[in-house]
């Protein structure tokens, strides 16, 4: 099982979200989060006063899958979330130990 850790453009997610179920992932973590990479953020203008925005919206999408979706959801990510601007995101891959269904104490694949 590997974990997919995915940090977007808010306005992709309902992009990424959609292909992910087309190619069988069937469940979801999104965090609405902050940051900044090689972006470094941007100056914006508020009532004639100029500030750095530091921290830039960015939304993060956690799915843990069976081994064998790995390459076709990371190509789904990668085509749904890309917009060939800076800020485009990145995928993050490790792997899970275990997994606990807690309602039912099924484990690993089944837990799923």
């Amino acid at each position: 099982m590997k974990k997919i850790e995915a940090v977007i453009k808010p306005f992709k997610l309902d992009d990424v979200r959609e292909a992910l179920s087309e190619v069988g992932v069937s469940g979801l973590t999104v965090t609405e989060v902050k940051g900044f990479g090689r972006q470094l953020g941007h100056t914006e203008l508020y009532r004639g006063a100029e500030y750095v925005v530091d921290f830039l919206p960015k939304i993060k999408i956690e799915a843990v899958i069976p081994t064998e979706l790995l390459e076709n959801a990371i190509d789904a990510i990668l085509k749904s979330a890309h917009t060939g601007k800076i800020g485009d995101g990145k995928i993050f891959v490790s792997s899970m130990e275990q997994v606990v269904r807690i309602r039912t104490g099924e484990t690993d694949e089944s837990a799923l």
